[in-house]
């Protein structure tokens, strides 16, 4: 076929079917630079591989599952996520277990004298999935975000990078919980409190932070990577020199350090991981030892629902921001086919409770691969093929030391503190709830209790200020739920 351009003939460029599936010629790309924009989210976001297992593996506390079943479930969470994203809404972006999600996890349900399993929280993370497939389907999921109180759907993501951040700080040993507080650590070398090893370690995360502010300040593509990856270098360098001298805690942590087969990872996962949400999350004999039937059913419901809020506006912030930047936007300034990339939020985070990886989300870090030009699902679908390779490098990833993990959890915390400029801090009546949403999020150590005193907060102010017709039933339901929650399972 040909067409007349210029006085003349030329031959018209004849359309892949891969292509026109991808609409990569249709969006003004190519197969060049959606390779290098799928390339670049994933150098962008792998640091998720090293963190959601380190999350886990901190201090020993989850002896039911290890850092490389974890690692290999993370993975395929990401593989299956990012796929759906690259098939079915066809979009530049990429998916993994969200760091929000996971602390949720880590943090509240697993946290200490719950009695939950990690088979447990999977079936937490199964039904966050399951609600979030169904009020897509439906359209519910407009109608519980209008019912969420401005105020509190604002500081929600802020009192998570305030969670998020906390946990980096305690896992780095910046901050510590002794009996009766929480306080700074103490370098004072002329006390004979402290440690060589565990000194270093938080003086690096500290570097490490600064380090990512500086690399995102120069637009640096990667930078949570590179800061996270050159930390644990420093770390290593300077363990290396401990052992010149012989401290006693270098020495015993080299002889730990260990580099197995990929494939032991794979083997941990199919023990510990794959499908235990069927074979031991119905489990709840640890959990009904101090709690009686009828708390069990509230906290299902309780956690399962802000699971579901806290994995629905994590979506659609990255949604908005990542697509907003690359003019991925229909003509009311929404992301195009945005059902669709919901959808695969949704079913990635039921597929990933069978693999064990806690929700997973869409990752503002795929903005970078968008920034580089990724317009297609086509740059998605190379970021999955990264992620497949990746599930090799576990013995690599497990030598990674937490200092340099603690430096990402605080850097994401900082990212997430730019909702509070929303937040009307002029009216008292709106506020408080904002604060109380932040504030117990972080200090009393739970998302789902910052977001049920927010609620709560909020619908009593409304009702003592004569707005109580403002309080939509949908509200009073979910409020309702939450004061259950306090009252009989707290």
């Amino acid at each position: 076929m040909e067409k007349e351009e210029n006085g003349g003939l030329e031959p018209v460029k004849k359309i892949s079917k891969f292509d026109r599936f991808f609409g990569i010629t249709a969006s003004g790309s190519n197969y060049k630079t959606e390779i290098i924009a799928g390339v670049t989210t994933f150098m962008a976001m792998v640091y998720a591989l090293l963190v959601v297992p380190g999350m886990y593996e901190v201090e020993g506390a989850f002896p039911n599952v290890s850092f490389n079943a974890v690692y290999i479930a993370t993975a395929l969470g990401a593989i299956v996520g990012t796929t759906l994203m690259a098939l079915l809404a066809k979009m530049p972006l990429a998916q993994a277990s969200g760091l929000g999600a996971t602390a949720y996890v880590t943090g509240t349900l697993l946290g200490a004298g719950t009695g939950l399993t990690y088979a447990n929280a999977m079936i937490f993370v199964l039904l966050d999935g399951v609600i979030f497939v169904l009020l897509t389907a439906t359209g519910l999921r407009k109608k519980i975000l209008k019912a969420i109180p401005e105020e509190v759907k604002i500081s929600i993501p802020v009192g998570i990078g305030f969670f998020i951040a906390l946990i980096g700080l305690k896992n780095s040993g910046l901050v510590v919980f002794p009996t009766g507080g929480i306080s700074f650590t103490s370098f004072n070398v002329l006390s004979g409190n402290i440690t060589y090893l565990g000194s270093i370690a938080s003086v690096l995360t500290l570097a490490g932070v600064i380090a990512i502010a500086v690399l995102s300040h120069k637009k640096v593509n990667g930078a949570i990577l590179w800061g996270l990856l050159g930390t644990a270098a420093l770390y290593f360098v300077f363990a290396g020199l401990g052992c010149a001298w012989k401290d006693a805690d270098c020495l015993a942590m080299f002889k730990k350090i260990t580099i197995d087969s990929p494939f032991t990872a794979f083997a941990d996962w199919g023990k510990e991981s794959v499908g235990q949400v069927f074979a031991n999350g119905f489990n709840f004999g640890g959990y009904l030892k101090e709690h009686n039937s009828g708390q069990l059913v509230v906290l299902i419901i309780t956690s399962a629902l802000s699971l579901c809020m806290v994995d629905m506006f994590d979506t659609l912030g990255t949604l908005y921001g990542a697509c907003s930047k690359g003019g991925l936007i229909d003509g009311e300034g929404n992301p195009l086919r945005m059902n669709q990339c919901m959808l695969s939020d949704a079913v990635a985070t039921c597929v990933g409770s069978v693999c064990g990886a806690t929700t997973v989300t869409t990752y503002v870090e795929a903005s970078s691969g968008v920034a580089a030009g990724g317009r297609t699902g086509f740059a998605a679908l190379v970021s999955a093929g990264c992620f497949l390779l990746a599930t090799f490098l576990s013995p690599i990833a497990k030598i990674i030391p937490s200092c340099a993990t603690a430096a990402v959890l605080i850097w994401v915390g900082v990212l997430m503190m730019s909702a509070v400029k929303d937040i009307d801090w002029a009216s008292p009546a709106k506020a408080l709830p904002a604060f109380l949403t932040v504030a117990v999020m972080a200090f009393g150590f739970s998302i789902s209790f910052g977001i049920g005193v927010g609620l709560i907060s909020c619908v009593i102010i409304k009702i003592c200020t004569g707005k109580i017709k403002e309080i939509s039933v949908v509200t009073w339901v979910i409020t309702i739920l939450f004061i259950a929650m306090f009252l009989l399972t707290n």
